[in-house]
């Protein structure tokens, strides 16, 4: 007989835990090894715990970042990591992407969806959300006008108010390289201030509204 599939799933809601767990329950393939509330606890337990696939959230209450976590749980050398949440933007796709994560589907996906996914992700094989896949589809047609991951990355720091300065030791970048990031965004957006660059990309869902 096949051992099963051993689960982690990291979310800070413990609502959302129960509901995800119960749509796990029924499957005989799987099996529920932990749980985690942060980041920094669902990197400990998959250490611990050698889980086959960790179902990943990317925003919670405190500490690292789900794309951070992803990057560390990959790192061990053995988890996949299969996000699991409620944002679809580009800045979170391509950190989670860029982070080494197998799949990225969103929360709100029916359950048959979210089984075939982990069964994926244990394979090693990608599973996309269709919207996830059409964005990234989307941005290899048209690199010309895509955002990179650095840029994404500072024109996030942007939306929340950080200044060049602020932005530069966030990501240990110079201010003027900071700036030239900015100037290579808004000619990419078609806009002149960083007030209209947050505003179109958000309305392009790019990036998360602040």
């Amino acid at each position: 007989m096949t051992a099963p599939i051993r689960i982690l799933l990291v979310d800070d809601h413990p609502v959302v835990r129960s509901g995800i767990r119960a749509m796990l329950a029924d499957q005989p393939d799987f099996e529920l090894v932990g749980e985690a509330a942060t980041g920094e606890d669902g990197v400990e337990a998959a250490r611990v715990l050698a889980p086959d696939v960790v179902l990943m959230d990317l925003q919670f209450g405190t500490g690292i970042h789900g794309s951070e976590a992803t990057r560390r749980i990959v790192a061990l050398g053995g988890p996949r990591v299969l996000v699991l949440t409620t944002f679809d933007t580009d800045a979170d796709i391509v950190a989670a992407v860029e982070a080494g994560a197998t799949g990225y589907l969103l929360k709100d996906a029916p359950s048959d969806d979210l089984h075939a996914a982990i069964r994926s992700s244990a394979t090693g094989t990608s599973a996309l959300a269709p919207s996830v896949a059409s964005r990234l589809l989307g941005r290899v047609r048209t690199p010309a006008t895509t955002l990179s991951p650095r840029e994404l990355e500072v024109l996030g720091y942007v939306a929340v108010g950080l200044s060049n300065r602020q932005i530069g030791k966030q990501m240990f970048l110079s201010e003027t390289t900071v700036k030239t990031h900015l100037v290579h965004i808004y000619a990419k957006l078609g806009v002149d201030s960083r007030t209209s660059a947050v505003a179109a990309a958000t309305r392009k869902g790019l990036i998360r509204p602040a």
